[in-house]
């Protein structure tokens, strides 16, 4: 079998160094590794106008360690790009020359190439983005209009969250922060529209606000917090003892000391632009560069469904199982909207995945994978709808266990029910193979759901495919039928 190509990403930060090596669908491969170093390039900028000694020591081990590993990954192609702060910096190019010394070769972005590829990244993850990316790092902050898969105004701020210490010590910083954003035509950018959070400093601050909350599904893609959840915690977080922050799952101890700045800035930032909410993207700068390589046709994939056909294809028994599957139980419901359809037809690709599990945690198995898989382009009623369909077609009944009914409506659960249900069908019909689906199909006739198959399947229409069709019709509230398919048909 032919390795599919593995690329490497260096991402040199204000505040963070980082290694991602991803493989997989172009359009949205896996990451097979993530690092990062938090070196603070950018901790002295205000002060020196230089990365101090420390900071250079630690980026110096950190871009060693990463260039070897890319080696014994055997990565086919390994970018290094830097931002904000080695842009900044007097002694930028000792560090330049310090990564070129491991062999890699920096492509020094500029603040207009780092809000693009930001803006590119929320779109890659969320194509139907239509609001402000604003993707915060150590060094600066960079703005971004996108609607209908474009980039379009963008701009680059000094104001990281290593460079506002000294603003916020100073009186007013409100009024500072908003005549520079302000002054530079931000006002009312993103009036009535989502603001889509990128950054460490700023997909901590969700973390936070999910712990403080209780939200259910510890997600941060796709999580969304209104301003004044931010006002909230912009206060509360001075009064947190350091031991609260180490009940956050998975918040790094680096990112506490930024959480304020980050807090803050955010407070001030959406009265200004005019933005209704806040909404977290897991992907930004690297993702952003990766999709501006893709084709104009690669480029227009759905993310989800492209990552639920790559985990079909890699755990499911059957490589076409999940396509022919969704086609299969399409004519049962046509009165779906789209977003649904969309839904159910990753589920339909995620449908084969756990039946290498043990029996007894195939359910579990297939609610952990709906539920927490590594998915874009899906909010948290998605994700309940998917898993609680591959409960269904695991063999599960309702009342599905929690967060599934807090995420989702009675109608929502009842709908991804009759997905599970049909996939069930589909699946004890055929064994999983494609020939038996391929010459039969399903429908809605005359207020009946109607198995139509062919006399040469006679024998594989036996008890369990009756109960299993007489269950998916209560479901739906519908009698069912079945009948021959008509000769040459």
């Amino acid at each position: 079998m032919v390795r599919e190509a593995r690329t490497a990403i260096i991402d040199i930060g204000s505040n963070s160094i980082r290694l991602v090596v991803y493989q997989g669908p172009r359009r949205l491969p896996t990451v097979l590794f993530n690092e990062k170093v938090l070196a603070g390039l950018g901790r002295s900028l205000a002060k020196t106008g230089a990365i101090d000694g420390q900071a250079m020591a630690l980026a110096g081990t950190a871009l060693s360690r990463f260039a070897a590993l890319a080696r014994e990954m055997e990565c086919d192609e390994v970018r290094t790009v830097a931002t904000a702060a080695v842009r900044d910096a007097a002694n930028g190019a000792e560090l330049i020359a310090l990564a070129a010394k491991n062999g890699l070769p920096v492509e020094l972005l500029s603040g207009e190439e780092e809000a693009r590829s930001a803006g590119y990244g929320v779109l890659s993850a969320i194509p139907d983005a239509d609001g402000i990316v604003g993707d915060l790092g150590g060094g600066s902050l960079e703005l971004v209009r996108v609607c209908k898969g474009r980039v379009d105004e963008h701009a680059s701020f000094p104001l990281g969250v290593l460079r506002l210490a000294d603003l916020r010590a100073k009186e007013g910083f409100d009024r500072r922060v908003g005549a520079v954003l302000r002054d530079a035509g931000w006002s009312n950018a993103g009036a009535g529209k989502p603001f889509y959070l990128v950054g460490g400093s700023w997909r901590s601050l969700a973390r936070v606000d999910i712990r403080d909350r209780g939200y259910p599904l510890p997600i941060l893609h796709g999580y969304a917090m209104p301003p004044a959840r931010i006002s909230l915690l912009r206060r509360k977080l001075p009064t947190l003892e350091k031991g609260w922050f180490r009940s956050v799952p998975h918040l790094s101890g680096g990112r506490v000391p930024t959480l304020g700045a980050a807090a803050d800035l955010l407070d001030v930032l959406l009265p200004v632009i005019g933005s209704r909410e806040t909404v977290v993207s897991a992907f930004g700068l690297r993702e952003g560069l990766l999709y501006r390589q893709l084709s104009p046709a690669e480029s227009r994939l759905d993310p989800l469904i492209v990552a639920a056909r790559d985990e079909g294809r890699h755990r499911g028994r059957f490589p076409e199982h999940g396509d022919l599957l969704n086609n299969w139980i399409s004519p049962l419901f046509v009165d779906e909207s789209p977003a649904d359809g969309r839904l159910r037809h990753a589920t339909c690709l995620l449908a084969d995945t756990s039946w290498r599990a043990n029996p007894e945690f195939r359910v579990a198995l297939g609610i952990e994978t709906a539920l927490h898989g590594n998915w874009v382009a899906v909010d948290g009623r998605g994700r309940v709808m998917m898993a609680a369909a591959l409960a269904a077609s695991l063999g599960a009944q309702p009342p599905y266990p929690d967060p599934l009914p807090a995420l989702a409506s009675p109608d929502d659960l009842q709908r991804a029910t009759c997905w599970g249900l049909a996939i069930r069908l589909a699946q004890r019909l055929s064994g999983g193979v494609a020939g038996p689906l391929n010459r039969s199909s399903i429908r809605r006739a005359e207020g009946a759901v109607e198995l139509v198959w062919h006399d040469a399947d006679r024998a594989l229409c036996g008890e369990s495919v009756e109960k299993r069709l007489k269950g998916l019709g209560a479901a739906l509230g519908l009698p069912v039928g079945s009948r021959l398919a008509a000769a040459g048909a």
